[in-house]
């Protein structure tokens, strides 16, 4: 087998479709199935249909669509053409969508008619509507716009690192309201791809569970790593308890992808004692949300395989840790693996400014092939980065003696639930201006499953009906804030906790809930 030309995701597809065009690239769970050559074929058709609609090179394209093979096939069919793609995960809704098609400046969105109950055509008919027709929609469901690939223009050039041009915009919630742009090349993302294929040991014959948001920027990195293996995605539009069954009919070799995912398939198991589930599993990929340990070791001992290979990652840095397939049940369990690939760099700072040496805690701080190339914001990008051009990533953790790292917090007043940032500043603020609430902080509490959830410490105006649930939860609905941020708990106060300074001390409000 001849060596991939890394220039681009398209030469990628193309090297692929040649190598093994009859093996299987994708099934999902209505039998839907493409191999490496068809897969090739349906997105220069898809290409050819959206030119047709005007999408060509640097055309800025955002969309959201569930996890599902025509959205593996519009990944391949914008980048055929050149555009700038902006994959944004479902949970969001018109606040966001609004503020990153205006951003980004977005000539098509591209939306389902509807998933899981939200109506997404309305949003975006509503969207185009307040941009004053500067943006078309186009409603995707399992077919996408086809057309003649004889039409279209050459493939784009094959690129190095050093001249590949920013394709791809994802948006990450820090501490700022607003979401964030990362601007990434095909070879930033390729970068993670290649390190991951390898401390994974991705095969010709293996199943990959596909099963999160395909939008997030794990979607391209699993999907470039799949292409570089030969390895087939079982597409799992919307994770569930069927989603085990479909699992395990197809015999996935690596199930993902986070905590709450494989405390599901824990319990499938424990439901089936003696019946092993995913009889020839070899991993449980992680990362995105904090790691019980013990959850490596149930993992390995009642389902098999070897356990939880987990890695630590930002949408500006993707994966540059991850732990390997060879590295010993310690590592696994208690750390995110050594950084990833060779010639990327992790840096300890701590609070003085000086650099961490093994176990001391610090801020990491990020360099490598797989960082982005800035924020679509110049001053998010002057803020983000140090004087030598590493990432400041607000994560607090540090390396162990052997090189692995460790994750022990956050310096960012970020809640992280099921892999996903959330503002609790965005919270905090709109909830401000409900009329019953005169203090508001919003914080993170441990939770097994989705690794944080949100809670809401309200001090409520005098004289009037404490604020309920159900109302906290309508309000912010109302004021169009994703589910995804919605807080799963309220707790009213006399008053909320502040030092002299009026700080909130959110420390304190942590250890009173956190139970």
């Amino acid at each position: 087998m001849s060596e991939p030309k890394l220039g681009g995701l398209w030469d990628l597809i193309a090297w692929r479709a040649a190598e093994t065009p009859d093996e299987c690239f994708c099934l999902d769970e209505a039998g839907r199935e493409l191999t490496f050559a068809s897969y090739q074929a349906a997105a220069e058709r898809a290409a050819a249909g959206l030119a047709s609609l005007g999408v060509g090179e640097d055309s800025p394209v955002t969309w959201i669509l569930p996890t599902r093979v025509a959205s593996l096939v519009l990944m391949g069919a914008l980048s055929r053409l050149s555009a700038i793609q902006n994959p944004v995960i479902p949970i969001y809704r018109h606040r966001e969508v609004g503020f990153v098609t205006g951003q980004t400046g977005a000539r098509l969105l591209i939306v389902p008619e509807e998933f899981r109950g939200f109506d997404y055509h309305g949003m975006a008919d509503e969207l185009a509507a307040e941009q004053g027709g500067r943006m078309d929609v186009l409603v995707v469901e399992h077919e996408l716009p086809e057309g003649d690939p004889a039409a279209l223009p050459p493939p784009p050039p094959n690129r190095t690192p050093d001249d590949s041009p920013v394709r791809w915009i994802f948006y990450t919630s820090g501490t700022t309201a607003d979401p964030k742009g990362a601007r990434h090349t095909d070879h930033t993302l390729l970068a993670t791809s290649v390190g991951f294929a390898k401390v994974l040991d991705l095969r010709l014959e293996d199943r990959i569970g596909l099963v999160f948001p395909v939008t997030h920027i794990g979607g391209v990195g699993w999907l470039m790593a799949s292409l570089l293996a030969g390895s087939a995605h079982l597409v799992v539009e919307a994770f569930g308890p069927a989603t085990v069954d479909f699992l395990s009919k197809h015999d996935v070799h690596h199930a993902g992808a986070g905590t709450a995912f494989h405390n599901v398939y824990l319990a499938a198991q424990r439901e089936r004692p003696g019946e092993p589930i995913f009889p020839n599993v070899r991993t449980f990929p992680g990362g995105g949300a904090p790691k019980p340990p013990q959850l490596h070791y149930d993992l390995k001992n009642e389902l098999g395989g070897l356990g939880i290979i987990s890695g630590y990652g930002l949408t500006e840095c993707p994966i540059i840790a991850m732990c390997n397939t060879n590295d010993p049940d310690e590592k696994l369990a208690d750390t995110e693996g050594r950084v990833n690939p060779s010639d990327a760099e992790i840096r300890v700072v701590k609070s003085d400014g000086e650099i961490a040496g093994p176990g001391e805690e610090g801020e990491m701080r990020v360099r490598g092939p797989q960082l982005c190339k800035g924020y679509l914001d110049p001053a998010l990008t002057e803020a983000g980065f140090d004087a030598d051009g590493f990432f400041r990533t607000g994560d607090l953790g540090y390396k162990d003696a052997d090189g692995y790292v460790v994750i022990t917090g956050r310096l960012k007043d970020v809640i992280i639930r099921n892999g996903e940032n959330i503002s609790a500043k965005e919270i905090e603020d709109l909830l401000y201006e409900h009329p019953k609430v005169s203090d508001i902080a919003v914080i993170g509490l441990p939770d097994p499953k989705t690794g944080e959830r949100a809670c809401a410490v309200v001090s409520c105006a005098a004289s009037v009906e404490p604020l309920g649930f159900a109302e906290m939860v309508a309000y912010l609905k109302d004021h169009r804030l994703m589910l995804q941020k919605i807080p799963e708990q309220l707790e009213i106060v006399d008053e909320v906790p502040r030092n002299p300074a009026g700080k909130i001390l959110k420390g304190d409000l942590r250890e009173r809930y956190g139970t």
